[in-house]
């Protein structure tokens, strides 16, 4: 049999393989079926294969198991019940076996996993989520963390993860906000690109590696109001110029799988999209993998978008127009064969997807070696190393946004009793973000451990009330709040918002501040997938809170741990100092201390324009110049802009120059400026690129960022960041939907944000004298 010999070439394994199957075989492989549904722990760890999954196997097989490794309350995988690293590359090594010596043809299972920030299996490293990623601005650092999530879940035998999250924020209402790195196509594409070189590496039959899956493809940021599946409203040069642009990127690296979106684009849904998937992605860009739906997104053609009348309909629409797996596997098992018996399908056509899928199962190299070792799983996943990385993450990811006065950074020496106060300085799992795991008691580092952790341990001038929940009226916990305040030098209040489910974790007696096991367990999730927001102020009393303790006249440090942008214009006004930390993961609590004291120097930068108002959205800083008339209440301004972020120290920007300052539609020109750092500390500054194209043949965006360089600067020291500006920064994608670069003037900025920097000019001529 050709297709076991590892020697041949992929295709003829592939064409051998093919040849062999029935057609309920090739259905099988299209199936990704419920993971942790194929076994059940035993009491001693190791694992027993359900009877269902044992059907499915005789019925015809599976290509794929979703979430084998899984733990949330939504697989209802505990602590208690389910597996530790090792037992997990065990559990697989079960599986797989099981799945080779049972069926006809030992085809073995593909196994995809979910890590968005981490891998969501107990035990595995959480680190901070997107949007904190792209705070960073540091495109080394993601991909040393894309390297460290692909050995955690290649060595429990996950061969696929549902990840990097591409979509381009258009309004942060959306509940999937903090899964995005936001609102910037350039940024997004160049941390793709990381992405891809972590993830997947040079090749991907490694014990290192795994293939990564682009989405949500595409638009998906883009959903009317900020709702999740929402239709999108776009026309398809701003889809090529913008949403598509990050995905494009990804797929010129090799990225190997790709997710569709949910929402419609102009009425055509894009799970059966065949102009994005098959035009598009395949014949334009070259893409080689396959295409796997969002979970239940067939289900949505017949029972949503209405765009098929049975299930018949919605199998055929999807296949033919480009999807290769099902995500559930549900209406591909029920539906395939009767639309492939009444024609609806061809049988060229499923054999193409099948053997699409087919192609990532040999090239990871599952034919020829199957199975992982649970020993290397219990080493190297939540490594000690991986815990730093971390730990830098959410340090480089959180944002200054206010600093009066330098109340910023604490002298733990010299500052008195600090009272940390809020429903976020002491929730655990409201750092972590959607998608993750239970975690073991200890595994997470709160704000106020790591406060308590930066002064000592035995330091009792660490005062501690959480004031109030995130949601909810009750204002039982002010009294302690506020006591804990007047008797303080400074206040660290720790607001924001919470993605966590119910992982049964009890909830916390305001009037104490102690967490009590109770049977009404209290929600104060507002954020995550599906939960999408109208505002975007603080819910609750919070705000009540900080103005309750702000009549105290003690300093005020407000940290936001939060899964979108918060706008309150009385905090922006009144708090001494603010800083950004999103969902910073399980080291978030030090990564914070780090910031307050001043161990790490704040270099994090905005990657989503933050408005004074919701009333301006949306309000991204690339917006087309004929944006509008102002309204009679606010200007078009955000309260902070995209790529703002302050610093301890002071950077001065210098000699910018243009060489040279003509060049053809094909040149190259090198933008030269000189960053000093004039403070007294050292610091990182985020170097800042951003390109206007004056006149066009379509209406231009006002800026558009098209490079970034995070520098690290001695004190006094001076260094000299080179840009370098071609086709790829200069060109539009015309009304033929082509990209192009018109001959005409071009601004370049460069500076510290979008909204300051030192302006040059640049000419591309058609026949240019050089």
């Amino acid at each position: 049999m050709d297709y076991k010999n590892a020697a041949l070439p992929i295709d003829q394994r592939i064409s051998d393989l093919l040849g062999r199957m029935t057609e309920q075989e090739k259905i099988g492989q299209l199936l990704q079926m419920y993971g942790w549904k194929a076994y059940q722990r035993n009491g001693d760890g190791t694992v027993q294969i359900t009877e269902p999954f044992k059907q499915q196997l005789r019925h015809g097989g599976i290509g794929s198991l979703y979430g084998s490794l899984r733990a949330d309350p939504w697989t209802e995988v505990t602590l208690e019940t389910g597996l530790s690293p090792a037992e997990g590359a065990a559990a697989v090594n079960a599986i797989q076996r099981y799945v080779i010596e049972n069926t006809r043809l030992g085809i073995p299972i593909l196994f995809g996993e979910e890590c968005s920030h981490g891998h969501m299996a107990i035990g595995a490293t959480v680190f901070p989520v997107p949007i904190t990623v792209g705070s960073t601005w540091n495109t080394d650092l993601y991909r040393e963390m894309c390297r460290a999530v692909a050995v955690e879940t290649r060595s429990q035998g996950g061969a696929a993860t549902y990840s990097p999250v591409l979509d381009v924020v258009r309004d942060p209402r959306w509940g999937r906000t903090e899964e995005t790195f936001g609102e910037d196509p350039y940024l997004i594409g160049e941390l793709a690109v990381a992405a891809m070189e972590g993830l997947q590496g040079d090749t991907l039959d490694s014990s290192d590696t795994l293939i990564a899956t682009l989405k949500h493809f595409a638009g998906y940021g883009a959903s009317e109001g900020g709702r999740n599946g929402a239709p999108v409203h776009m026309g398809l040069r701003e889809l090529h110029e913008v949403d598509l642009y990050p995905f494009k990127k990804a797929v010129e690296a090799g990225a190997w799988s790709v997710m569709t979106a949910y929402n419609e684009i102009d009425g055509v849904p894009c799970t059966s999209h065949r102009y994005l998937l098959d035009d598009v992605l395949r014949n334009d860009w070259g893409f080689k993998g396959f295409v796997i739906t969002d979970c239940g997104a067939i289900n949505m053609l017949a029972d949503g978008h209405n765009t098929a009348g049975s299930g018949e309909e919605a199998v055929a629409q999807s296949l033919r127009a480009g999807i290769d797996m099902e995500m559930s596997g549900e209406m591909f098992n029920k539906y395939l064969a009767n639309a492939l018996a009444k024609g609806l399908i061809a049988t060229e056509e499923l054999d193409r997807a099948v053997s699409r899928v087919l192609e990532a199962k040999f090239r990871l190299g599952l034919f020829d070696r199957p199975y992982v070792d649970p020993i290397r799983a219990g080493q190297v996943i939540g490594s000690q190393e991986h815990t730093a990385l971390a730990r830098q993450i959410a340090a480089e990811g959180i944002v200054m946004l206010k600093n009066e006065k330098s109340v910023l950074p604490l002298n733990p020496d010299k500052v008195g009793p600090i009272a940390v106060i809020g429903p976020n300085a002491n929730a655990p799992y409201n750092q972590l973000g959607d998608y993750t795991s239970p975690q073991p008691s200890g595994n997470i580092v709160t704000v106020l451990e790591g406060i308590a952790r930066r002064v000592g341990k035995d330091n009792n001038s660490i005062l501690y009330a959480p004031g109030c929940r995130i949601k909810g009226d009750s204002r039982e916990g002010f009294q302690l709040a506020l006591e804990a305040a007047a008797a303080a030098e400074v206040v660290v209040m720790v607001v924001g918002g919470s993605s966590a489910r119910d992982f049964g974790e009890g909830t916390i007696d305001l009037r104490t501040g102690a967490s009590v096991v109770t049977a009404n367990v209290w929600s104060d999730m507002e954020c995550g997938e599906g939960i999408d927001r109208s505002t975007l102020t603080l819910m609750g009393v919070q705000l009540e809170l900080i103005q309750e303790i702000h009549k105290l006249g003690k300093p005020i440090v407000v940290v936001y741990i939060n899964g979108r942008p918060v706008a309150e214009p009385w905090i922006d006004e009144h708090a001494d100092a603010i800083l950004e930390a999103w969902y910073p993961g399980q080291e978030g609590g030090n990564a914070v201390a780090d910031i307050l004291f001043g161990d790490v120097n704040p270099s994090g930068r905005l990657t989503i324009s933050i408005p004074k108002e919701v009333g301006q959205l949306p309000i991204h800083y690339n917006a087309r110049r004929t944006r509008g008339k102002r309204y009679l209440e606010t200007d078009l301004k955000p309260r902070y802009p995209f790529g703002f972020g302050l610093s301890y120290t002071n950077f001065a920007y210098s000699n910018a120059r243009i060489e040279p300052a003509i060049i053809a539609p094909d040149g190259e020109a090198n933008v030269y400026v000189n960053i000093t750092n004039t403070g007294d500390r050292d610091g990182a500054e985020v170097v800042q690129l951003y390109v206007s194209d004056m006149i066009a043949s379509v209406t231009p965006v006002e800026i558009s960022l098209k490079g970034f360089r995070k520098i690290q600067l001695k004190a006094g020291e001076t260094q000299t960041v080179i840009f370098t500006i071609g086709t790829e920064h200069l060109q539009l994608i015309g009304s033929d939907l082509k990209p192009v670069v018109e001959p005409g003037e071009f601004e370049i900025r460069v500076g510290p944000n979008s909204a300051e920097g030192t302006k040059l000019n640049l000419q591309v001529a058609r026949n240019p004298i050089l």
